[in-house]
């Protein structure tokens, strides 16, 4: 059976115990420093504490520390990861090569989705020199996951849901180039999300200003089953900065799904134990919602952006039908609640907001009355009634067990099994017959040993093997539900999870030469790639490298030709007057077009007016 991990992030040791409670198998969350996310980082208490709980259901943490670093840095870096593996975390995701050079403890190294792994051959490399899981480029085809599944025995994990990055992962230099601010560093300023104009070589303006960098959210959550059927065995949610009531809501929805794929395979199955009961409906369009897209899964397709807004769009809930100088009348078929974010696209195009201060049936009544007119569109971006929900206890994890009673020469046994374990335990009690009948004894046998409130357990069967009503005082049977409960927990601890013992020393990088976009920016980096059959190396623009005004800042999939409708190949006979410029507020790029590749390429332009 091969094990499917659902793999949620969490900003906090809070949100991932949730995320656990929720249903997730593993979690991910940021090291100390140095991860991705530089304000998503947790002391090694915090990840220590995550670890216990997580442990407890055999689901795993692993830990991003995957920036790229200077040599000043790693002498820390590997500190650090000697005490994250002491805390008990599962593995590392990592970006900097320079890493592996380091005596490390022997954890489990992930590749991360920052090194940029969209082919076959760099997923091969990856494996033969220790890496046991790879995160792949959000860009694949189903296709190209499957050949790359087919060709590694490493755990393949794909992003499922959330946030797109518009660059391939670890390639875009947007943010250092103009703002110094490294994306391989966890400060991404998010340039794609800001507004731009396409400007043409005479200056001509050809659209008005839109967020035409700004990807809509993934979701894969129909194509789970092409995903596992292709190789996949992690689905990862994006969102180590997301609230709580982001990441309980989507890693619950993902759990349902999952459970119900799974339900009867003998193919497939959970990653970790527990049975979930959800105290709530799931809803990715009930939290952070920025519309939807499977990206290029199933091939190229157009509404990838939603151009108006890079915020949360939230759930479409109808239409205005009436306009007072204190309401509106809206036509929906859902429910809006006192203290509901509401937000519509104004007249001038903007995308904006009121709260809800109460509701009449279908009359809202806003704390100020918005500019707002008959037949715009509403949309919920804060769901009052659903976040209440969320705030408090939402859902429940147990580990069903079985028992078998029995009788023994010199009193009574029982043995208690998991999916994962058995245990048998025997205890000496006199046999003194019960004034109650077998049946009575039976039912406060169970009625007993099924009080597993306080634990993570629940009972899923008891079988009572008695041929006479024996007498056991119910305070023992709750002792011997204590110790048995204590015991199998301890015995359902993950064995430490280590790196892959073989380690190719010879293995050859895919390509011989790296620029700036390698990212190598220390000696031990310099030095592994050397060893690794790569003869020309130029440092990262982090560490001093040279950006020339021919170098892209940004190489992405996603091309402005074929969203605008511009698209040679779909329409040969249109007329640009190239080259094509964004030109934003502070910032001017040059686009590129490889339409071989089907690729588009950003680089710095020039100011023009």
């Amino acid at each position: 059976m091969r094990k499917i991990e659902l793999l949620a992030p969490a900003k906090t040791a809070d949100i991932g115990i949730e995320a656990i409670i929720h249903g997730a198998d593993a979690v991910y969350i940021g090291a100390p420093q140095f991860s991705a996310r530089a304000n998503a980082g947790n002391s090694v208490s915090e990840i220590a504490r995550l670890v216990t709980f997580a442990h407890r259901f055999r689901a795993k943490v692993y830990v991003a520390l995957n920036t790229i670093l200077t040599d000043a840095q790693l002498e820390l870096a590997e500190s650090m990861i000697w005490e994250l593996y002491e805390a008990g975390a599962d593995a590392l995701i990592i970006q900097d090569m320079g890493l592996l050079r380091l005596s490390l403890p022997p954890i489990a190294l992930h590749a991360s989705t920052q090194m940029d792994n969209r082919t076959l051959e760099k997923v091969q490399f990856l494996e033969r020199v220790g890496f046991s899981q790879i995160v792949l480029a959000r860009e694949l085809s189903l296709n190209q996951i499957k050949t790359i599944c087919s060709g590694t025995k490493a755990t393949i994990e794909c992003f499922v849901h959330g946030a797109l990055c518009v660059s391939y992962s670890g390639q875009c230099y947007a943010s250092q180039a103009t703002r110094g601010r490294s994306a391989n560093r966890g400060e991404c300023a998010q340039l794609c999300r800001l507004p731009y104009q396409v400007v043409d070589a005479s200056g001509n303006v050809l659209t008005s200003a839109k967020h035409l960098l700004s990807l809509n959210d993934l979701d894969l959550s129909s194509h789970l089953v092409d995903l596992m059927e292709a190789g996949v065995s992690s689905f990862k949610i994006e969102g180590r900065l997301k609230a709580m009531s982001y990441v309980k809501n989507v890693t619950a929805y993902y759990r349902r799904l999952l459970d119900q794929l799974m339900e009867g395979s003998r193919r497939f199955e959970p990653a970790s134990l527990g049975r979930v009961v959800h105290y709530f409906e799931p809803d990715p369009q009930r939290t952070f919602h920025r519309g939807a897209t499977d990206y290029f899964l199933n091939d190229r397709h157009l509404h990838l952006i939603q151009p108006e807004t890079p915020k949360s769009m939230g759930q479409a809930i109808g239409k205005v039908i009436r306009v007072t100088s204190k309401a509106l009348l809206i036509s929906t078929e859902s429910f809006v609640h006192n203290g509901d974010g509401i937000s519509f696209m104004s007249v001038d195009g903007t995308f904006t907001g009121f709260r809800v201060n109460r509701v009449d049936g279908a009359w809202i009544y806003p704390f100020k009355m918005p500019p707002v007119e008959p037949g715009m569109m509403l949309f919920r971006t804060y769901d009052q009634q659903f976040e209440e929900i969320l705030s408090k206890k939402s859902a429940d994890r147990r580990i069903p067990l079985t028992f078998r009673c029995y009788e023994t020469e010199d009193g009574f046994g029982m043995d208690v099994s998991c999916k994962e374990r058995s245990l048998s335990f025997q205890w000496t009690h006199p046999k003194v017959l019960s004034t109650k009948t077998l049946d009575e004894v039976v039912q406060n046998i169970a009625d007993q040993l099924s009080r597993l409130g306080e634990t993570i357990f629940v009972m899923e069967h008891m079988d009572v093997q008695f041929t006479q009503p024996w007498f056991i005082p119910s305070s023992l049977l709750s002792r011997w539900r204590r110790e048995m409960a204590i015991k199998m927990e301890a015995a359902l601890v993950p064995p430490i999870s280590s790196r892959a013992t073989t380690v190719d020393e010879n293995a050859l990088f895919p390509v011989q030469h790296l620029s700036y976009a390698g990212n190598v920016s220390n000696r031990q980096a310099i030095d592994f790639y050397r060893q690794h059959g790569v003869t020309s190396i130029d440092p990262a623009l982090e560490i001093g490298g040279r950006l020339s005004s021919d170098d892209p800042v940004m190489t992405t999939k996603y091309c402005l030709k074929f969203e605008l409708g511009w698209c040679p190949r779909q329409y040969p006979t249109i007329q640009l007057n190239e080259p094509l410029f964004l030109q934003g507020i502070h910032d001017r790029f040059q686009l590129h077009f490889d339409c071989a590749a089907c690729e588009m390429t950003l680089t710095l332009a020039n100011k023009k007016g």
